[in-house]
């Protein structure tokens, strides 16, 4: 599975990615119960917002079951995938060609806007390297919420990123068919 993360694009070829592997039981815990701080926040919001249009009161509930489920249970998982990425360097703005200084804070900018560019599609194929072995993944984002802790738990140094936090496990039941909103309802041609 991280063979084909590595196979994934990334942003000017710089492959900064770094995958950190969780098999520990005790240490799986710890990031569960960070987890676990961390999906309170997640709940509150998501109660906050209401139920989206295009789910049913029993999806509603059954996502929110799920997702309490996993809140609950993260640590239980055989492996924690942590994908990474260590922040890439602007050069100094005095090293541009004047001609081009005056966009160095909105490169900075863009720099930021893009970052997940560079390892979600790695994230996407450990997704799909998962559910080819048979294996159960999804990709969470909770832990940003306390990230500083988080990287703390695990020593992972101050200039690089987490990015999700993946469970990686044998699914308690068989894959079912997935539920998307219909394309026409979000497919725009030409423009919005």
């Amino acid at each position: 599975m991280l063979d084909a993360a590595i196979r994934a694009p990334s942003a000017g070829n710089a492959q900064n990615w770094h995958f950190v592997v969780v098999r520990d039981a005790g240490q799986r815990h710890r990031v569960g119960a960070l987890y676990r701080k961390a999906s309170e926040i997640a709940e509150a919001v998501y109660k906050a917002r209401g139920q989206p249009a295009h789910l049913t009161h029993a999806q509603w509930q059954r996502m929110m079951a799920g997702g309490a489920h996993l809140w609950n249970h993260m640590g239980d998982a055989p492996v924690l995938l942590v994908p990474c990425l260590h922040q890439r360097d602007m050069p100094a703005c005095d090293a541009l060609d004047p001609a081009w200084r005056e966009y160095y804070d909105s490169e900075r900018a863009y720099l930021n806007a893009i970052r997940g560019a560079s390892i979600y599609p790695a994230v996407q194929n450990v997704i799909l390297a998962c559910r080819a072995f048979g294996l159960g993944t999804v990709i969470t984002t909770n832990h940003l919420r306390v990230e500083a802790e988080f990287k703390a738990l695990l020593s992972i140094p101050d200039d690089v990123d987490t990015f999700a936090l993946m469970p990686i496990g044998w699914p308690e039941g068989r894959f079912g068919q997935l539920r998307r909103r219909p394309l026409d309802e979000v497919l725009h041609i030409d423009r919005w």
